[in-house]
């Protein structure tokens, strides 16, 4: 398929910020991990945590394509919705936007108090984000429109899902960066 070189793209920045993450937080005690700089803002813990969870949510829906046996919603229908979506979505969560976000409440890290497995937890997640990708390798994914897991009336490419995948896994990665560096930071 014409995506295939873009696809393996992709995979590399995601085993790529994988083991930047093992690297940078692999070590860390789980107090450091839950540290939080600020009440209501997010420890490194809880920014993998967040992208475990909303990258779970694409696993059956690659799944359910991949079998065939996905069901085109009628706003998977509207043409020029996915393009507007992904543009928007990919725009919004570019790290070098700087906007504060709300994560729906379906994608809400867990509590503050996270094992300090999670950075292992997150790099198997990733290694199921590069399976999921070597599965649709040979379909048309650019053609393939999916409405997002975090909001139903939110659609774009298959190929769009992955690509908002990496640029959320790299604004959450700096984030988790930016706690780590903060100069109250446990030692």
């Amino acid at each position: 398929m014409e995506n295939r070189g873009e696809l393996e793209q992709l995979q590399a920045e995601i085993r790529s910020i994988a083991e930047q993450a093992q690297n940078e937080f692999g070590t860390l005690r789980a107090d450091q991990l839950n540290w939080k700089p600020a009440p209501g803002s997010w420890s490194v813990a809880q920014c993998f945590d967040h992208l475990i969870t909303s990258n779970k949510g694409y696993f059956p829906i690659v799944e359910s394509v991949v079998a065939g046996q996905k069901k085109t919603r009628f706003l998977e229908r509207v043409p020029i919705l996915p393009t507007i979506w992904s543009k928007a979505l990919i725009s919004s969560l570019n790290p070098q936007t700087g906007r504060n976000m709300k994560a729906p409440a379906a994608f809400q890290p867990s509590s503050s108090d996270l094992p300090d497995s999670i950075i292992q937890d997150f790099v198997s997640n990733q290694g199921r984000v590069v399976d999921a990708i070597t599965s649709v390798k040979n379909l048309n994914i650019d053609q393939t429109v999916i409405t997002s897991p975090a909001a139903s009336f939110v659609t774009y490419s298959l190929l769009d899902a992955f690509r908002i995948i990496v640029v959320h896994e790299q604004r959450h990665f700096q984030q988790a960066m930016r706690v780590k560096t903060n100069a109250n930071f446990p030692n």
